[in-house]
């Protein structure tokens, strides 16, 4: 269970991230990619903040990924500027890609083909644990 102060910070930081990211990715020649930041999640000691991605087109999603993990500190250093009247402390960033979207968008697509995954499990993939 998050308590408030976590989830404002998240709120916080979601913000700052969106921007930041989508001004990346557009002078990265990355234009026309968009990259929603679908949740943050603060740990209880405010010490790592957990940044999960969308990406569209998802073909550019894991060279996007890898980009941003490499520019973690320039982006984290950015973060803490613009926020340090907000945060005492700028929390450690971990970027993951969330494919909630995605996995639900294969079931839709799954259910219209009149393939029924209730009966027939194997028809989806297995979802990794974020």
């Amino acid at each position: 269970m998050e308590s408030n102060r976590q989830k404002k910070i998240g709120g916080i930081l979601q913000q700052d991230l969106v921007e930041i990211l989508q001004g990346a990715a557009s002078s990265s020649g990355f234009k026309g990619t968009i990259i929603s930041v679908t949740k943050v999640k603060v740990t209880v000691d405010l010490s790592i903040a957990k940044v999960y991605l969308s990406i569209f087109p998802n073909k550019d999603a894991q060279e996007l990924l890898d980009g941003i993990r490499s520019n973690t500190p320039m982006i984290r250093h950015e973060i803490a500027q613009r926020t340090r009247h907000q945060l005492r402390r700028m929390p450690e960033l971990e970027f993951f890609i969330d494919d909630s979207l995605e996995y639900i968008d294969n079931i839709e697509k799954s259910l219209k083909q009149g393939d029924n995954p209730i009966e027939n499990p194997d028809l989806l993939d297995k979802r990794k644990k974020s």
